[in-house]
């Protein structure tokens, strides 16, 4: 009888330590609204969660990189319309200047053109809002565009500081995209050059000082064979680059809903693996319970009939 009482007390103590295990889990689950808390209430499917997320930080990395380059990239298209219509400016002034026989009028294009540079060098030297040029390339913590200037503070020449590369960020799986644009590339090869580039054979700052200087020295024969020509290649040129930050903008708005519904998605499958069924949970916690308190009553009534008998 001793023998018997041991075993069924081991026994009966193992199943309440169950049931209670069980409760106090149902609990965590009830008040927190999660299946799970720890690995080991269910590894298979904590590996899947936290799978999902990893997947759910590599998205949220894509979306901020998404949401930097539509910045910059509308920055620069921004920045790429104020030169096209600069350069659309310059071409007319040097149209008209091919028929203008008084140098007070030349003199006062002149001027103009002069204006017309300072602003270009300013749209070339855009910065983003973390302060990064954008038209410099890789090298974009200092204005990639620097003037040199003569006696008189006119613009000479303007000397390109900046390099031919880019990096680019994943806005994607397998995705990438960069919005950094150099602003000269007289190399032949390699990403275009905005403001310069030997391929197309546009320079804008070299174009627009000749007209400048052509019309302050009268000399309205080159304005017209050379000038003119030359501020329409410039002006073909960043139609180009427009018209590639256009479609680069196209693929950021895309990737960011992409992005979207990719993080709606994960969140989704995630609750789905940890949330907590309330009404089931709570009707398991009262099964449980009350499976608890049965075993405490019939273990007490057992046992005090165990005693009575090793007593007799």
């Amino acid at each position: 009888m001793r023998i018997a009482s041991n075993m069924f007390s081991s026994n009966l103590i193992t199943q309440m330590n169950q049931l209670q295990g069980q409760q106090i889990q149902l609990q965590n689950q009830a008040s927190t609204g999660l299946q799970m808390t720890l690995p080991e209430d269910d590894p298979a499917t904590m590996a899947q969660v936290l799978d999902l997320q990893s997947q759910t930080a590599a998205n949220t990395q894509y979306q901020s990189n998404v949401t930097q380059l539509q910045s910059s990239a509308g920055l620069s298209g921004t920045a790429m319309n104020s030169l096209q219509t600069i350069t659309e400016q310059a071409g007319e002034i040097a149209t008209e200047a091919g028929g203008v026989n008084s140098q007070t009028q030349l003199s006062t294009y002149a001027t103009q053109v002069g204006n017309l540079i300072q602003e270009a060098l300013q749209a070339a030297n855009t910065q983003d809002s973390q302060g990064n040029y954008l038209f410099g390339g890789t090298v974009n913590n200092q204005p990639p565009f620097v003037a040199t200037t003569d006696a008189n503070g006119n613009v000479t020449a303007v000397n390109y500081s900046g390099n031919t590369s880019v990096s680019n960020s994943e806005i994607g799986p397998g995705q990438t995209a960069t919005a950094q644009v150099p602003g000269e590339n007289t190399t032949g090869t390699g990403p275009t050059g905005l403001l310069a580039d030997s391929r197309s054979g546009a320079n804008l700052f070299r174009d627009l000082i000749s007209l400048k200087q052509n019309l302050s020295s009268g000399n309205t024969a080159a304005i017209t064979s050379t000038d003119t020509p030359n501020l329409t290649t410039d002006e073909n040129h960043l139609v180009s680059g427009i018209a590639a930050n256009g479609v680069l903008q196209s693929a950021l708005e895309s990737a960011s809903t992409n992005s979207t519904n990719l993080g709606t998605n994960l969140t989704t499958q995630t609750s789905n693996l940890t949330s907590a069924n309330l009404a089931t949970t709570l009707t398991k916690l009262s099964q449980t319970q009350t499976a608890y308190q049965a075993a405490m009553q019939s273990g007490v009534l057992i046992m005090n009939l165990s005693i009575l008998d090793f007593i007799q």
